[in-house]
């Protein structure tokens, strides 16, 4: 498949596990350079959609390309030029900041003084400095975040794939990522799919946002528009309409009774 300016298509592509339909029938496409925003409750099949198009699972029916490449035979050079960092990631605890992203660099074939320096760069940018000898065990979870966002874009990469992101991360820290991803998109034309919670950092960040819900996707289009067409007054309340759970404030306490 020919990327044409697009960086993601999928068409009817689906997932299934035993009797569980985890996606069913996604027919999304991203263009390259954009952000687009992947919305939706726990076990909706946001991180199945990921873990597709990054080449860690085979789909059970349909089609995608990623950046060109067919998900079904063309995993390894998915992977090569896509970065991803999934919601639960691993990280070598006797290793330092540096070491760890070294060893990033070493899995991407990049050595010398251009890893250096984008190390060098990362942590300075992601406020890890003074810290960048000392082990990861020794990191709060948020420092560790800071950590696996640089590793995540260490090489480069054409798409980037982000998996709740900003979840361990303070609010200034959390405004940081965003303004790298905005500043990545639009300065090197990297392409970011991002799978979050943080309705509000979805709106600042994405231009198209789908909102999925029990593997469908129900709503497509620009945050603008998906609050609009549901009459909200911002993309959390839109997202509330959408896929249920506006709380009644009223019964929150009638536990007490």
């Amino acid at each position: 498949m020919a990327s044409d300016g697009v960086d993601i298509r999928t068409q009817g592509l689906s997932k299934t596990f035993g009797t569980i339909e985890a996606l069913k029938n996604l027919n999304i496409e991203v263009k390259k350079g954009s952000t687009f925003g992947f919305l939706g409750p726990n076990g909706a099949g946001k991180t199945t959609t990921v873990r597709i198009l990054s080449g860690l699972l085979k789909p059970s029916a349909g089609q995608a390309s990623v950046c060109g490449y067919d998900v079904n035979k063309q995993r390894d050079e998915i992977k090569a030029i896509t970065g991803l960092l999934p919601e639960a990631p691993g990280l070598y605890s006797k290793l330092s900041a540096v070491e760890f992203l070294e060893f990033i660099g070493a899995l991407n074939d990049i050595s010398g003084e251009v890893l250096k320096n984008r190390i060098d760069s990362l942590l300075g940018i992601l406020g890890l400095e003074g810290r960048q000898n000392d082990l990861l065990e020794s990191y709060s979870s948020g420092m560790k975040q800071k950590v696996l966002v640089a590793s995540t874009i260490l090489h480069e990469p054409q798409l980037v794939f982000l998996d709740e992101p900003t979840s361990r991360l303070d609010p200034a820290a959390s405004a940081l990522v965003k303004e790298m991803i905005l500043a990545m998109a639009k300065e090197t034309e990297t392409t970011f799919f991002i799978c979050t919670h943080m309705t509000d950092f979805a709106e600042d960040v994405c231009e198209i946002i789908g909102i999925l819900n029990e593997g469908i996707l129900t709503t497509l289009g620009t945050p603008k528009d998906i609050i609009k067409n549901v009459e909200a007054s911002d993309l959390e309340e839109a997202y509330l309409k959408i896929v249920g759970g506006e709380v009644d404030r009223e019964s929150l306490l009638s536990w007490r009774q």
